[in-house]
């Protein structure tokens, strides 16, 4: 006897399978597209180094498509000037070659014209495959200054606590433009703001934070106490509070953040789950009492200052530029 369906049967398997199949099939086109644009490039450049007329024989390329098979579009002479740029910026580098396939021809545009090292490059292209952004996601990530955010991050003094595979998840200061808030506001205007706009948040934290709650409570000695904002790291496999300041980071935020990764990790955490990290989000900090406000203390507590206007990216820029003429510097010793 076969089986009767029942009509609240749930169907949303089907669904997944489709959409991932979606999802392979799109891929796959990409990586043909943007494999097509690269064997466009080469041929483009070794054309050019061979021709006496240089670049103007791309001129000639574009008129011959058009007339051949005036139908095909994207390969007039600024498209194939790009897939030529495109071949020549990637073919020496053996840590990128691999990777072009898997993001978006769209993208590659705009790293390579937002782009002034191979680093930056680099560094966006494997973000882009980690965080799956589309075009307006990018956008936003290369104006915010996020490359040079994440490098003066990483050239900051971070407590022993912290572990290994979290660092250069977290960066030291965050951009919440988006936020749209008033001169004044309050601790309550912030944290709803950050929740009308939860999507955009996640963005600036990266696609690994799942959002658990506000105010979430936790009990200890027969009182409550309420985080002001709880994610989990999918990649970290932690718990992560989230409290915010809006103010001047204060030594005694500490005590605070310390009370509820010690809550967590007793009362939430799960056995398989890592150790809680957490984040003390605030409007200024001075690095100085920040490094002594977290020396002794024995929990993995990162500290970050938020703005609410994109940064000055040039001035980010400068200051990157000093760090690494620091570190080149102190090689010659």
């Amino acid at each position: 006897m076969s089986e009767i369906i029942k009509p609240n049967t749930d169907f949303t398997t089907i669904l997944d399978i489709i959409e991932a199949s979606r999802r392979r099939a799109m891929k796959a086109v990409n990586a043909e597209l943007i494999t097509m644009y690269w064997e466009v490039g080469k041929y483009l450049s070794s054309l050019v180094a061979g021709s006496s007329f240089g670049d103007k024989v791309i001129d000639e390329v574009a008129a011959y498509i058009a007339k051949s098979n005036p139908t095909i579009k994207g390969f007039n002479r600024r498209g194939l000037y790009r897939m030529k740029q495109f071949y020549e910026t990637y073919r020496y580098d053996e840590i990128v070659t691999p990777l072009v396939t898997q993001i978006s021809w769209t993208n590659h545009l705009l790293i390579m014209s937002g782009s002034k090292t191979a680093e930056e490059r680099r560094f966006y292209i494997e973000l882009c495959i980690r965080e799956n952004y589309s075009k307006r996601e990018l956008e936003r990530q290369m104006d915010s200054a996020y490359y040079q955010r994440y490098v003066l991050s990483a050239g900051k003094q971070l407590p022993e606590q912290i572990p290994e595979e979290a660092r250069g998840r977290f960066l030291d200061s965050y951009v919440l433009e988006f936020l749209d808030l008033p001169e004044q506001y309050s601790e309550s205007n912030l944290k709803k703001a950050i929740l009308g706009n939860l999507k955009n948040f996640i963005l600036e934290f990266g696609r690994d934070f799942t959002f658990i709650g506000e105010e979430y409570r936790v009990q200890v000695g027969g009182q409550d106490f309420y985080i002001d904002l709880l994610f989990y790291n999918r990649a970290l496999s932690c718990l992560v509070p989230i409290e915010l300041k809006i103010g001047k980071f204060k030594p005694e935020h500490i005590g605070q953040i310390n009370f509820y990764l010690e809550a967590l990790d007793r009362d939430v955490k799960k056995p398989n789950e890592n150790p809680s990290v957490g984040v003390i989000l605030c409007a200024t900090k001075d690095d100085a009492i920040v490094e002594y406000a977290l020396s002794r203390s024995m929990s993995p507590t990162m500290v970050a200052d938020y703005t609410l206007q994109l940064p000055d990216k040039k001035l980010l820029e400068q200051k990157v530029r000093e760090i690494a003429m620091l570190a080149d510097g102190s090689g010659d010793d």
